[in-house]
Order: structure tokens, then C-alpha cells, then sequence
């Protein structure tokens, strides 16, 4: 187990929580639907850290075709629950495809991702796309990894930290970042990094 790559105490804070975190009535957002709404009819997805499976649904519903994952199981079964289908236990590091994906959607995840490892989990991202694959995370800002008051890890990058740590990853067509505020399940607003590229 490579305590580079991921947090356990996080892991294990989602399967704790794992019921009251997936019954939060997310309703997908509009970063979502613009995702979609770049990619061809019924493309192939990877979603990373599904969570509940609220953004799965979204994805199924519209057509394409989605493979959940999250690393945490409780996260996992909740998940399946809502969405009548299987879905995979997987930590990031685990993902080792190449070329296999028209999409990676990885909403409010990678942000537990420890700061030296997070080059590392987007070159997997970037080899399990397949050319021209459309990829997007989102990060909480700030000045380097820290924990939550509910002990989760975040790694918190600047937006000089975030781009370094795309561009040791792999080669990207285009890397686009924007900002927001926002909150979360601690109930703090703070902000936000969001992300999205395209596999060169």
C-alpha cells in the first residue's frame, strides 16, 4: 500500500460516513452537463470517486456509457444501491488502463490525493484516456496539504502547484482552469480550483 498515493484515515472517514455522505440530494451541476455536452452520444466514461453515485446517474440517464468507481467501499455499495449496477472499489493508483476512455470525470476527489502523488495519479488519468479524451477534476485551494476539522486530507494546491503537477503528467491539447467559491460536507465555503483538459 503506497501511503503516497492516498489517504487511509480519509478512506476510512467516507466508509464511516458512507450513508449520510451518499444521501445528500446533489443534483448535478452545470459543470457536469457541459462535460457531456463535449463528448459524442454515448461515449465512454470513467468517474473517480463516485461517491453516492449521484453524477453516475446523471451520466446513465443521458445515455453515455459510465463505469463508477470510488475507493471507498461503503461509498461503493451506497452507490450501487443507487444506481442498480455493479460498482468497482478502486483507489486511484489502482488505475491502470491505457487508451481506454473518451472520458474521466473525477468531481471533488483527486483533491485527497497527497501532494507528492498527485502527478503520479494524473499520469494514470492521462494513459487511460484515449486521444482527445476530455478529463475534469476539481480542487479546494490553498497553500499545501492540510486536514479538515472532520480529519479528512486535503492537498490544497495553488494554482501554480495544480498546473506543475499536470504538466509533469503527460501532454495535454488543452488545460483550462477557472475559479469559484463553494461549499462541502464540513459546511465550510472556500475556493475552488476546477480543471479541464484534453488529452494530446
Amino acid at each position: 500500500m503506497d501511503t503516497l498515493l492516498h489517504d487511509s484515515d480519509t478512506l476510512a472517514f467516507y466508509d464511516r460516513e458512507a450513508v449520510a455522505y451518499a444521501g445528500r440530494r446533489d443534483q448535478a451541476g452545470p459543470r457536469l452537463h457541459d462535460f457531456l455536452a463535449r463528448l459524442a452520444p454515448g461515449a465512454r466514461i470513467l468517474e473517480l470517486g463516485c461517491g453516492g453515485g449521484q453524477d453516475a446517474a446523471a451520466m446513465i440517464a443521458a445515455g453515455f456509457d459510465v463505469t463508477p468507481t470510488d475507493g471507498s467501499p461503503g461509498l461503493a455499495l451506497e452507490a450501487q444501491k443507487r444506481l442498480g449496477r455493479p460498482v468497482r472499489v478502486m483507489k486511484f493508483e489502482e488505475l491502470d488502463e491505457a487508451g481506454a476512455y473518451d472520458g474521466v470525470w473525477a468531481n471533488a476527489c483527486l483533491l485527497h490525493v497527497p501532494e507528492a502523488g498527485l502527478p503520479d495519479i494524473l499520469a494514470r488519468i492521462h494513459r487511460a484516456l484515449k486521444r482527445g479524451g476530455r478529463f475534469y477534476a476539481g480542487f479546494k485551494a490553498g497553500d499545501g496539504g492540510d486536514r479538515d476539522s472532520l480529519g479528512r486530507y486535503y492537498n490544497f494546491p495553488t494554482e501554480e502547484s495544480l498546473r506543475a503537477a499536470y504538466g509533469a503528467a503527460g501532454n495535454w491539447a488543452e488545460l483550462e482552469l477557472s475559479h469559484d467559491r463553494g461549499g462541502g460536507f464540513d459546511g465550510v465555503m472556500r475556493q475552488w480550483l476546477h480543471v479541464e483538459a484534453v488529452r494530446g
